[in-house]
């Protein structure tokens, strides 16, 4: 399924690199390290979007201290609350000035960077696109993530998995919720989710009670909490008025989980099945005290780890490892991809998938 989502993704992009003149830009697989790698201490940039959940505050702390412990300079830098977009392009354009000779880069908006990440690439910089995948260019080298299609998946499976719980056999109503539009992963988010339930929709054994079911129509702007508290409260106010039941809510992450529970419980509402992602800590609390159904676990450390190691590969002047070559197609290139698989954690499961994380896993005794 993963093939035919990219490709879908990528028409989008394609009708509007070939309005701008740019149709022909190359869609090849594979990048190269530097034939030489560089210095063991040369600098490491590092540009991350604003600090809007535990995870990535996490990493901008493990690369400091990873870069750091590896023999690197870093600049580890997170993009503004308010001018995100700016902030981001002009940090990455000042780690290019300082000489960077790897640039790590979780977009802000995965769309508006190609300037940024061509200027790397001329200056001989090696482009590694982390967590979310940078569209529109030829120039980045790689991507690191973990499964972020497994991720949707697991999660729509989850949301079915903790209705049938409840109630054995459908109709089960619920709504969807999706990320912020500019963030390419909301989008593989989304459609992981709606690999598992569309067809049970298409059947009727799923009934969207708003009849949202668009990426556009579902998107909460910035990852905000308050986004996606306002979204639910409209929805309770139009369409579950009085006794009507809503069985389920398909969240993409543990912020916007909690954010839509708080609504529900604001209207004196049964809280359904909430589905979530980051395991962070209010809601693996939230999912121990049998609120929120399910979150992800994707271990920042692991993540982080991961990425450090492919510096130091490129260093040496070697190959990085990767495991996918074709699914993650940014419009203009296949980018070669490091992924790591996810998680799915319930209640059920807790005390297992956090059992060496000594942040979670006092949570679930």
């Amino acid at each position: 399924m993963r093939t035919s989502l990219t490709k879908v993704l990528a028409v989008g992009f394609v009708a509007a690199l070939v309005a701008s003149g740019c149709g022909s830009e190359r869609r090849e697989s594979g990048s190269t390290a530097p034939e030489k790698g560089f210095a063991a201490d040369a600098l490491i940039g590092v540009a991350l979007p604003s600090k809007t959940s535990e995870n990535w505050v996490l990493a901008g702390d493990l690369f400091t201290n990873g870069l750091k412990d590896a023999g690197f300079q870093s600049d580890v830098q997170y993009a503004g609350a308010s001018t995100t977009v700016a902030d981001q392009q002009a940090q990455i354009t000042a780690m290019i000035t300082k000489g960077a000779k790897v640039i790590v880069i979780g977009a802000t908006d995965a769309a508006q960077l190609s300037t940024q990440v061509a200027q790397a690439k001329q200056s001989g910089a090696v482009v590694v696109a982390y967590d979310r995948l940078i569209t529109n260019t030829p120039d980045v080298d790689y991507y690191i993530a973990f499964d972020n299609f497994k991720v949707g998946q697991l999660q729509g499976q989850a949301l079915l998995d903790g209705m049938k719980s409840r109630k054995a056999t459908g109709p089960w109503t619920v709504e969807l919720f999706s990320g912020s539009p500019d963030d390419n992963n909301s989008g593989v988010f989304f459609n992981g989710a709606m690999d598992v339930l569309k067809p049970l929709i298409d059947r009727g054994e799923v009934v969207v009670g708003s009849g949202q079911t668009d990426v556009k129509q579902t998107a909460t702007q910035g990852w905000k909490a308050e986004n996606a508290q306002s979204r639910m409260d409209s929805l309770l106010n139009s369409t579950y008025a009085g006794d009507k039941t809503l069985d389920g809510v398909l969240s993409p992450n543990d912020t916007l989980a909690r954010a839509i529970i708080t609504s529900i419980k604001g209207a004196g509402k049964p809280i359904p099945i909430v589905t979530g992602q980051d395991s962070e800590v209010e809601s693996v609390k939230s999912i121990m005290a049998g609120e929120q159904y399910s979150t992800i676990n994707k271990d920042t450390r692991k993540l982080v780890a991961e990425t450090v190691n492919m510096v130091k590969t490129l260093q040496a002047g070697n190959q990085p490892t990767v495991n996918d070559t074709k699914s993650y197609d940014n419009g203009v290139k296949v980018v070669p991809a490091y992924l790591l698989p996810p998680i799915i954690v319930t209640k059920a499961n807790a005390a297992e998938a956090y059992a060496d994380d000594p942040k979670l896993s006092p949570l679930t005794k």
